[in-house]
């Protein structure tokens, strides 16, 4: 039971940045097709198993105690880093290609980059691409803990695609508050969470 607790917060950690994309998205009337769903749903599966057989290849080399210490620690570092990202004062766009990614995760309706109203499937994979970069240290970190690569990322992938759709249907709704702001803690937080228990 533990085992599938831990499995399901991890996976709610690395998908939750889906939900907040969609609200807004849904506030800004910015339509997500099916097509382009399922290849942000895609990236994420793939970026994930592809770190967690990166994570299990290294865990062949170490001993089982170091390698709960090591993926507790990593996630813990994301959790950490995750959080002072999402209190740290924004800095001015320099517009520099190179923060692409930062910058459509940060204002999601950047990838819409034909201003269309409409993610095509060029621009769903470049959102895949930065909603899954928190998910590849991730993947992992979970993978040394033994959870495993095909149904992490089986449900990833699935959550992904499940908290982007229904943020959209939120966000028709809701509009900017101080809600929205604080659930942003949340998935650092759980990380930090999932990384000490399992240290201990």
């Amino acid at each position: 039971m533990l085992y599938y607790t831990g499995l399901f917060l991890l996976v709610i950690a690395v998908s939750l940045d889906g939900l907040g994309v969609g609200i807004t998205y849904g506030m800004r009337k910015i339509k997500v097709p099916v097509a382009a769903l399922m290849i942000i749903m895609l990236c994420s599966g793939v970026i994930v198993l592809l770190s967690m057989v990166i994570g299990h290849t290294l865990s062949s080399f170490i001993s089982q105690e170091m390698t709960r210490n090591i993926g507790g620690g990593i996630l813990i570092f994301l959790g950490l880093f995750s959080l002072y990202n999402s209190v740290k004062p924004e800095k001015e766009d320099t517009g520099s290609s190179q923060n692409i990614l930062s910058s459509v995760l940060a204002t999601p309706d950047k990838a819409d980059l034909d201003h269309s109203g409409i993610i095509s499937p060029g621009e769903a994979l470049l959102l895949g691409a930065a909603l899954a970069l928190d998910a590849f240290g991730a993947g992992i970190g979970a993978s040394m803990l033994g959870y495993s690569p095909i149904l992490t990322a089986g449900l990833v992938a699935f959550m992904s695609g499940m908290f982007l759709f229904s943020g959209m249907r939120l966000g028709l709704f809701l509009s900017r508050s101080k809600r929205l702001q604080r659930m942003t803690f949340l998935p650092p937080v759980l990380l930090i969470t999932l990384g000490v228990a399992n240290m201990l």
